[in-house]
């Protein structure tokens, strides 16, 4: 049983998530209006400019999906808020800030769905608990290994997953990045991104199991350490 405070970042980190995806339905929903009309708006969607030509165009369908975007705006800032606190507040969550890519808000993320570390005997256990290593088939002698188990806590899948994307843009002479990129290269960025968010989560468990901050080449790392 995750203790108390894990639960209530978990909580937030959940509902912050739960407003982006709902805001997001808005906002394709107003996308679908505009197609249907045959109505093209100039500009980065949803900026100050082209919100207020939505206003101009008069209809009340938008107008009410504006509104309610703009409280999702007001909810999410406020979560921000909290997470922003709760993350001075975490010693995990401040360490996981220092992986490129990862701000506040995924490193808060990351850390509440993994709780205590140390009940993982391993890193290919917590890989197991987000659900990102291969499934395993008995056929007789033979083993078989097939897609993702998809298994333990969605919400980690997620954000590595995301996390992934952003960090090779950060970071793009990394392990991590370069790792990513060989495997895109021979499977394609789908299983790319799965590989690199299981490398990701192996760096992390060192990360938080011996309270060392990210490395971006972890092999040069490993023997500058041997050689002390």
């Amino acid at each position: 049983m995750a203790d108390a405070d894990i639960v209530e970042s978990r909580q937030l980190t959940r509902y912050r998530h739960a407003l982006v995806e709902s805001r997001t339905r808005y906002k394709n929903l107003i996308h679908g209006i505009l197609l249907q009309n045959g109505t093209r708006i100039p500009g980065t969607p949803f900026t100050k400019g082209y919100v207020d030509a939505l206003r101009r165009l008069g209809d009340y369908r938008i107008d009410g999906y504006l509104a309610e975007i703009e409280s999702h705006n007001r909810q999410v800032a406020e979560a921000d808020v909290r997470v922003w606190r709760k993350v001075r507040e975490s010693e995990d969550a401040t360490l996981l800030t220092s992986v490129p890519g990862v701000g506040r808000y995924t490193a808060l993320t990351i850390s509440a769905e993994i709780g205590d570390v140390s009940r993982f005997a391993d890193s290919h256990r917590l890989c197991a608990y987000a659900g990102i290593v291969p499934s395993v088939r008995n056929s007789a002698d033979v083993i078989h290994h097939g897609r993702i188990t998809k298994r333990g806590s969605t919400m980690l899948r997620w954000v590595l997953a995301e996390a992934v994307h952003t960090h090779a843009r950060c970071a793009p002479d990394s392990d991590i990045t370069t790792f990513y990129r060989r495997i895109a290269k021979r499977r394609g960025t789908a299983k790319a991104t799965i590989a690199a968010a299981s490398k990701m989560l192996r760096f992390i468990y060192w990360m938080l199991s011996e309270r060392r901050e990210f490395v971006p080449h972890y092999s040069q790392d490993r023997k500058t350490r041997g050689s002390v």
